[in-house]
């Protein structure tokens, strides 16, 4: 494995333009990246920028008619209220950015053993609808490009974002190279879940120790059992304590543990590991983007380890 900085992946169209008081923390993109060159998390040579998406890899895992829906601003409003964001040019760029943005951390963390977006973790997105303020699931299209283009012939996800990932679960649901792994608050949001190849429901209001101990107990066993050639790892920081939209009880140092474990235990396995930020969503920006950083501060330790 490589021992230097891990590329980390940013594009300035991240941060979409929004209706002044729009529940959705866009700015923590932009603060996000702020942070990790004021902490030089970024390497010397700054963040790795992606292309954005095109649209036949939209394609392998969504379907046309949305696909252009999205990209001619064309959605039904039905379609548009259930993503949560508006139908704008300024939206869809940032959708393919972040999808963009994933897959060239996927690219990456093939060469390097780990690469993280600063962007990314759509992951209630399915074939013919985004949702949860999910417009494209960029997990799922990297997924799916990579085992088009035989890099990769078997793939896990391991998503810890306290809501269920269902759509990247509805959408590899007859495909045995994609294995879904889902531990979420059971009773957030979606009301109706899907199923993932693993699903842990997690009671409200549990703690570092409780959910550390439930992660530190299955995780190396499914590396060991389902052999990935890459992990994508969904590490949602809206598990935590003070989110607005959580139900679990997360510390600071505890998701800190939890990215630290999570990305050693692939690295120690010589598995290659995508992180992508997922959800949280806290009033506070600068705060959020801190949690957010986690996971980039996680990998610079995990490759120097």
């Amino acid at each position: 494995m490589a021992t230097h900085l891990p590329p980390i992946i940013h594009h300035p169209a991240f941060r979409a333009e929004m209706p002044a008081g729009h529940r959705f923390p866009m700015d923590k993109f932009s603060r996000l990246a702020a942070l990790l060159e004021a902490e030089g998390v970024a390497g010397p040579g700054g963040f790795v920028l992606p292309e954005p998406i095109d649209e036949d890899s939209l394609r392998l895992v969504h379907d046309e008619a949305y696909v252009r829906g999205v990209i001619d601003l064309t959605l039904p409003r039905e379609i548009e209220r259930r993503v949560g964001l508006p139908n704008t040019e300024s939206v869809a760029r940032r959708a393919r950015a972040a999808v963009g943005g994933t897959l060239a951390a996927a690219r990456l963390a093939l060469e390097h053993g780990v690469a993280c977006n600063t962007a990314g973790g759509s992951h209630h997105a399915q074939a013919d609808t985004g949702a949860g303020f999910c417009v494209f699931n960029d997990v799922a299209v990297a997924a799916a490009r990579l085992l088009e283009e035989g890099r990769v012939g078997q793939v896990l996800v391991v998503d810890l974002d306290v809501h269920q990932g269902d759509g990247t679960a509805r959408i590899f649901e007859n495909d045995r190279r994609v294995f879904t792994f889902s531990m979420h608050a059971e009773k957030n949001f979606p009301a109706r879940k899907a199923a993932s190849d693993l699903d842990i429901d997690l009671a409200d209001g549990m703690g570092d120790d409780e959910y550390l101990a439930k992660l530190e107990a299955i995780l190396p066993e499914l590396l060991r059992r389902t052999a990935p050639d890459l992990v994508f790892f969904n590490a949602g920081v809206d598990p935590h304590a003070d989110d607005r939209l959580g139900r679990l009880k997360l510390s600071d140092e505890g998701l800190a543990r939890r990215e630290a474990f999570v990305l050693g235990s692939c690295l120690e396995r010589e598995i290659p590991v995508t992180g992508v930020i997922g959800g949280g969503y806290d009033a506070d920006i600068d705060r959020l983007a801190w949690r957010h950083a986690l996971l980039h501060r996680a990998a610079r330790k995990a490759l120097e380890a």
